[in-house]
């Protein structure tokens, strides 16, 4: 089975090129961030057309997330349990979850976490409270002895290694200390970094700003992650990081992550 994750950034402005990579890469299951339509304007019809079952999560303009896969999607779960100080407000379209594989199930969770930029703000404040709330919610997944895989957009540079200029992002939230320990954080609970265990070689990015060049320069950050549950890193075949996608004509300024397990 081949998971992905690939923040599109904006699924209808990017379709044609969405629905190329997934008819060329065929992953069994996919997770999408930053879809920027609400669930009724998703082009569900067309990755239905390609055998995928879908369950969207969206929201206008900002944010949502959508999970693709060829088999039937259960347990299906949307947004992210507990507020964490944002009772009413925490609106957000970031998280969804379901059981999928049929016969040799997995549960996935697609998850956009916050920015949190700038720093010392709420918005700084929210991205932390979220990742609160994500280390709890995983903890009791895990609970559960399930093979797990949690994957997305992390927004969290977990190391020097994972940028090509860290000093660039001394002042940023993706590569703050308290960001930084909050992904360990996760981890400790038992969670597999895919790419760390797969290769872990320096220069495996997933994301390139559309700024000073920074493609052409390969400025790129990891901060689009896999964490596997034992159950499924047990079962991991490898790790592949589809840069190819970031060369595209008008490209996200993410690219599609994907694990494999022999299930």
């Amino acid at each position: 089975m081949r998971i992905a994750t690939w923040n599109v950034n904006s699924i209808n402005a990017r379709l044609e090129l969405v629905l190329a990579w997934f008819e060329a890469a065929s992953p069994d299951v996919a997770c999408l961030q930053e879809i920027k339509c609400i669930d009724e304007k998703f082009p569900t019809e067309a990755f239905e057309r390609l055998g995928y079952n879908v369950a969207v999560h969206g929201q206008k303009t900002y944010n949502g997330v959508a999970m693709l896969s060829k088999t039937p999607l259960e347990d299906l779960r949307k947004g992210l349990p507990g507020s964490d100080g944002w009772p009413d407000s925490d609106d957000h379209a970031r998280y969804i979850e379901a059981v999928t594989g049929g016969t040799t199930p997995v549960r996935v969770g697609g998850l956009y976490l916050p920015n949190g930029n700038p720093i010392g703000t709420e918005k700084f404040a929210y991205k932390h409270a979220w990742m609160k709330r994500l280390r709890a919610h995983a903890s009791d997944l895990l609970k559960l002895e399930e093979r797990l895989v949690l994957c997305g957009d992390y927004n969290v540079i977990p190391e020097p290694e994972d940028a090509d200029k860290p000093d660039a992002w001394l002042s940023d939230a993706l590569f703050q200390p308290e960001s930084r320990n909050a992904f360990r954080a996760l981890k400790t609970l038992g969670l597999t970094d895919a790419y760390m265990a797969a290769d872990g070689a320096p220069g495996g990015y997933t994301f390139w700003d559309y700024q000073a060049g920074a493609w052409q320069r390969n400025h790129g950050i990891r901060i689009d992650h896999l964490l596997l549950s034992p159950q499924a890193a047990d079962r991991m075949v490898g790790v592949t990081i589809h840069k190819d996608e970031r060369d595209k004509e008008k490209p996200s300024d993410h690219v599609p992550v994907e694990v494999e397990l022999n299930l």
